[in-house]
């Protein structure tokens, strides 16, 4: 195929697709939500002052930090693969399907059977909905960045992970708020529909303009190496906006942490659920199907992973820094790498089913 994403570029010099960030983002992680939690029980007047620092409903520290985050990923969207669109019909699928029909209805099921039922006597009704809330944030919004990573892992089909993903944005334009909305409507939680739309455009349609725009001024100088190039120079600046809005987020959690120090973990539980089962229906349907492994690898990865950058910069913006949502989502943030690892190993592991 004609078409390279970025990291079957970077994998021809041997390097790891993870590298040293990526393989350990769950120990980074973890060391900022405690130095997070630290900070905001000794300086809380620092996140007071931050909390004020928004407009709509927006706080601009994290607008900035999210912006950080996203733009270098956009930039390797590339909507000319989706002529591509019809070469692998059946991935795209399954894909699809699992990502706009079967993913962000299950994280609801899930989510109600655990906070509403199983955890009940430990978490409170209306905190308890916030949980909801953001695990739905999370299931309604399909990976951009890292799945190109996976699927390399997995010596997937480059061509095949970069349409799906150019695919996942365009949808991601015009579904992702009506569907969030219908969900969290389920859930008996009101939807501010001017701060989600508002949202989309600034943590989705901007960023994807912005990537766009860049990417066709870099290939007018050049090739897609100047692509890679540019980004891998955004890299560290994505790396500190992550960690940074990690560190922000449990700053203002951080008394509800020390209050209930196994929330984390009543969080983690359904969201492992989730991804695990979401891999396993699409690379199941994909055998049955008899999708060749290099298409049935990232099927079920690309199912399987968020994109957790917009899920926190939407919990923020429609229920607070300080919000059940917000931690929600930076859970999912602490749990993709191992659970990914774990999927990925598994998937290399049945490759024979496929021959």
């Amino acid at each position: 195929m004609s078409i390279q994403c970025e990291v079957t570029a970077n994998s021809m010099g041997g390097g790891d697709p993870l590298g040293l960030f990526g393989r350990y983002l769950t120990v980074w992680v973890t060391i900022c939500i405690m130095i997070g939690i630290g900070l905001g029980n000794w300086f809380p007047t620092w996140f007071v002052f931050l909390s004020h620092l928004e407009i709509g409903h927006v706080n601009l520290v994290v607008a900035v930090l999210i912006w950080v985050m996203i733009y270098p990923m956009m930039v390797n969207v590339d909507f000319n693969s989706l002529r591509h669109i019809g070469e692998r019909p059946k991935g795209l699928i399954i894909t699809s399907v699992t990502n706009w029909f079967v993913k962000p209805f299950t994280m609801v099921a899930l989510g109600m059977l655990f906070f509403d039922i199983l955890f009940r006597p430990w978490v409170e009704p209306q905190v308890a909905k916030e949980y909801i809330a953001g695990m739905i944030l999370l299931g309604s919004a399909p990976c951009t960045a890292m799945v190109f990573v996976w699927s390399q892992l997995t010596k997937g089909d480059a061509t095949y992970t970069l349409v799906q993903v150019s695919l996942n944005d365009l949808i991601m334009i015009f579904a992702y708020a009506p569907l969030v909305a219908f969900l969290l409507g389920l859930s008996d939680i009101v939807v501010p529909w001017e701060t989600l739309l508002l949202s989309v455009l600034l943590y989705v349609v901007i960023p994807l303009t912005a990537g766009y725009v860049t990417r066709v001024q870099l290939l007018k100088q050049g090739d897609d190496k100047r692509v890679t190039v540019f980004t891998d120079r955004l890299k560290p600046w994505t790396i500190i906006g992550l960690l940074l809005t990690v560190v922000l987020l449990f700053g203002f959690q951080g008394k509800t942490i020390l209050s209930q120090p196994l929330v984390i973990g009543l969080i983690a539980i359904p969201l492992i659920i989730q991804s695990v089962g979401v891999a396993t229906l699409a690379y199941v349907w994909a055998w049955l199907w008899k999708v060749p492994f290099e298409i049935a690898g990232p099927v079920a990865l690309i199912g399987s992973s968020n994109f957790f950058e917009l899920a926190v910069a939407v919990a923020i913006s429609l229920f607070g820094l300080d919000s059940g949502a917000a931690l929600a989502t930076v859970v999912g943030v602490l749990v993709e790498v191992p659970v990914m690892l774990f999927l990925v190993s598994l998937v290399n592991r049945t490759r024979q089913w496929f021959q």
